[in-house]
């Protein structure tokens, strides 16, 4: 069956099941690129400057040219946004070092390659909205920042996949990860908030969290509403005595979680996460 969904790949528009990329693409063969995913709500792009910003500092992280520059990028953007036969999706934007001789030596890839996919994605339905999620901290360590650094957001996601697969065994739909110092970094595609005493937390990019950026507007929209946040290192205890847990990301958008190694939370939903999903859901439309 046809994954639904459009791609600019080669300066074309394509459909999914026509988009090719050639086998020798450093990207495929080694990892070697970044990406964003952007969501896009009656066919424009939600938060889509603070995206193009983590993509450009990837990209110098990584000394990786942008094969457009930022207007050039937004208008490329907006293009398969408006061929996309639906109002409402998700955009992944990645950018690959390109073709090269098999070695990872990037400097002969002379020509880096852009692709863009709109395509659906719902990673959580109505039941895990009104209920929550269950999951498990995963055995896997998140890979050290002073290693390899959180904020470049890279094409590999096999450290994150590896903790899934732990997920996919314990029957549960998430994993978080610690990192090797024991502190949770977050979700294997999502970053981690919980509620104690009516306060809010969630982990810093030093402890090997992504600096997501709807984390970053989750943590705005607690502040604006009066709601004391704090960015601070985690341990499974807090998790654990939390009086609420969810989850955040661009495709996650907000997540309850109900369960954390078998430990209920007995308010789920929780009230500040009902607060701040409306909250968020407000933002969407002032932002339209």
């Amino acid at each position: 069956m046809p994954v639904e969904g459009i791609c600019w790949i080669n300066n074309e528009i394509v459909r999914l099941e026509d988009a090719r990329i050639s086998v020798m693409d450093h990207g495929l063969l080694y990892g070697d690129g970044i990406f964003e995913g952007i969501r896009f709500y009656n066919n424009k792009a939600f938060l889509l400057e603070p995206h193009l910003e983590r993509l450009v500092a990837s990209a110098k992280a990584l000394a990786l040219e942008l094969p457009q520059g930022i207007p050039e990028l937004s208008t490329t953007l907006q293009s398969v946004i408006k061929e996309y036969k639906n109002h409402h999706g998700y955009i992944r934007l990645i950018i690959t070092r390109g073709k090269g001789p098999l070695g990872i030596n990037p400097a002969l890839c002379k020509t880096p390659e852009l692709i863009i996919i709109a395509s659906p994605l719902n990673m959580s339905d109505e039941q895990a909205q009104k209920k929550g999620i269950r999951t498990i901290i995963a055995s896997t360590r998140r890979i050290p920042a002073d290693c390899l650094d959180p904020r470049i957001k890279s094409l590999n996601y096999l450290n994150a996949i590896l903790a899934r697969i732990e997920a996919n065994n314990a029957g549960v739909e998430e994993a978080l990860m610690l990192n090797q110092q024991g502190y949770i970094t977050e979700g294997t595609v999502d970053n981690i908030f919980i509620v104690n005493n009516g306060e809010l937390y969630t982990t810093p990019s030093i402890d090997g969290s992504l600096a997501g950026i709807t984390r970053d507007l989750i943590l705005n929209l607690a502040n604006d509403s009066g709601i004391n946040t704090h960015v601070k290192s985690l341990a499974a205890y807090d998790i654990y005595a939390a009086d609420e847990c969810f989850l955040t990301g661009t495709g996650a958008e907000l997540i309850p979680v109900n369960e954390v190694d078998g430990r209920k939370y007995s308010d789920c939903p929780g009230n500040i996460f009902k607060q701040l999903k409306n909250q968020y859901q407000n933002s969407l439309i002032q932002r339209q």
